[in-house]
């Protein structure tokens, strides 16, 4: 019953899009957009991207705007490192988190193009060495599946194994431990390392590894010359920009970010000039100056709407999630768009409105910020409607600041102080010993004097709690931060 139920929940879904594609007016076509319009938006985002920087929102910024096949706008704002003389432009490479989404489907696509894989490939045949929890997920698990976030992982599973230093083939093992967090194709779930399986899989009989693949199927043809799928290649650049998060209300470079565990889905630098080149062949339907370089069946099928996502918050539009890319339907047409974040201080956004063979893309190098939806939405409401509307800026910083002032605020709740009522602590050889499961591994605690100290993955700390047996010795421990799936609690095996 319950196969038949998640049936009828995904028919109704796309009788639902069927129903907002007829109803929707269409959008004005590219030759219907007065140049002069087209020219005065960009003299406003210019303006509006000045303003960010000069006010503090943002430490630097890059953007670029294709309209058609051209590159009619590509400027950066601000600095590199805040505090610093080293100014943002063009070249500047960025982190861009998980706009690596999309420029990962793209490389699929072209995979996909050249009938190495298909979007219908299922990983048991192209990576039979991966595992879901559930045999029946396993067997029919494909690349299409785990691009649109259906396959069942809970959306953080693998970030917490990242986080503690494990490598990208060892976390993927691990997901096997995870329980879904729905059916299987039921629930929509965001998972960089699901999406990671789908990628490194869809390359799988190349021969060649992710990276390799991306450079050889887009950076190169397109001419992406700083964009990598490799956090070393990123850090050899001089002209980079560094991470920034608020300190005492003053934006600062203080941490930095490694993400070539997950590359495909959130590992990608690149600058506004690669990023433009990149959306020039999306809107060109896989043809890049004059010459098809994937199919367009292959690349359309990125933007069919699969998952329900929702509303988005500030426009109201119907959103949706494809393959590797969000699906929106407002009152500018379909867009076909990306943001990516890094808590470590990174922001990213793609915008395209197909239609109109326009696009938009915003990096920048601090988080939390709205700049880069804000900037986009004004572009468009300036572009569509030759007037701003609401501060669109001011909106998308009070959407983050809802989703994770928060977070932050109850973090700080928790740990910068002792709990209260504290349980009275036994003596540091209650605690000390071997501790392990399936999904994290060992974990050592070990005394020094009446002092505790944790080791846990190849490298990480965390608060812990631990469950004291009768004899007066801890049982098991919990790690807070790895357990936001219950996978946190390792059970006590040696001292």
């Amino acid at each position: 019953m319950r196969v038949f139920t998640n049936r009828n929940h995904l028919r109704w879904r796309m009788l639902a899009f069927i129903a907002i594609m007829v109803l929707l007016p269409k959008a004005a076509s590219a030759d219907t957009i007065p140049p002069d319009r087209i020219a005065a938006a960009l003299a406003k985002l210019k303006l509006l991207a000045e303003g960010v920087v000069a006010d503090g929102s943002v430490p630097g910024l890059a953007i670029g705007v294709v309209h058609g096949d051209e590159v009619i706008f590509l400027r950066g704002f601000g600095h590199r490192e805040a505090g610093k003389p080293e100014i943002v432009d063009a070249d500047t490479v960025f982190q861009i988190a998980s706009l690596s989404k999309p420029v990962s489907a793209t490389v699929v696509a072209a995979l996909v193009s050249d009938g190495i894989a298909s979007w219908d490939s299922k990983i048991a045949d192209l990576d039979p060495a991966f595992r879901l929890a559930q045999p029946y997920p396993t067997s029919e698990l494909t690349v299409r599946d785990l691009f649109a976030h259906r396959s069942g992982l809970p959306g953080t599973a693998g970030d917490d194994l990242e986080d503690i230093g494990y490598d990208r083939a060892e976390i993927l093992r691990r997901l096997r431990f995870v329980s879904p967090s729905s059916s299987f194709r039921a629930g929509y779930s965001y998972s960089n390392f699901g999406l990671t399986e789908g990628a490194v899989a869809a390359a799988k009989p190349t021969g060649k590894s992710w990276e390799e693949v991306a450079e050889e199927k887009l950076y190169r043809p397109l001419g992406m010359a700083s964009t990598t799928s490799r956090h070393s290649d990123f850090i050899k650049h001089a002209n980079r920009a560094e991470l920034h998060v608020k300190i005492d209300g003053a934006w600062a470079a203080k941490v930095q970010r490694y993400p070539d565990a997950q590359a495909p889905a959130g590992g990608v630098s690149s600058t506004a000039r690669d990023l433009s080149q990149w959306m020039r062949l999306v809107l060109g339907n896989g043809v890049y100056a004059g010459k098809r370089l994937i199919t367009a069946d292959a690349l359309d099928q990125t933007h069919i709407p699969l998952m329900v996502r929702g509303k988005n918050p500030v426009s109201g539009g119907e959103a949706f999630y494809g393959l590797g890319w969000n699906v929106e339907f407002g009152r500018h047409g379909p867009i076909w768009g990306h943001a990516g974040a890094f808590s470590a201080g990174a922001r990213s956004l793609v915008m395209l409105f197909p239609e109109e063979k326009l696009g938009i893309v915003v990096i920048a190098n601090a988080f939390p910020t709205g700049v880069p939806e804000g900037l986009s939405d004004s572009f468009a409401d300036l572009l569509f409607d030759g007037t701003l509307g609401k501060d669109k800026v001011k909106a998308w910083d009070d959407i983050y600041a809802g989703m994770f002032g928060p977070a932050i605020a109850a973090a700080k709740a928790t740990y910068a102080a002792p709990p209260s009522p504290a349980s009275p602590a036994g003596p540091a050889s209650a605690y000390a010993g071997r501790y392990f499961n399936d999904f994290i591994g060992d974990a050592i605690v070990s005394g020094e004097g009446e002092a505790l100290v944790l080791q846990v993955g190849p490298a990480g700390a965390s608060a812990v709690s631990f469950a004291v047996g009768p004899d007066g010795k801890a049982s098991a421990v919990t790690i807070d931060f790895l357990n936001d799936n219950h996978l946190g609690t390792l059970q006590r095996v040696g001292d």
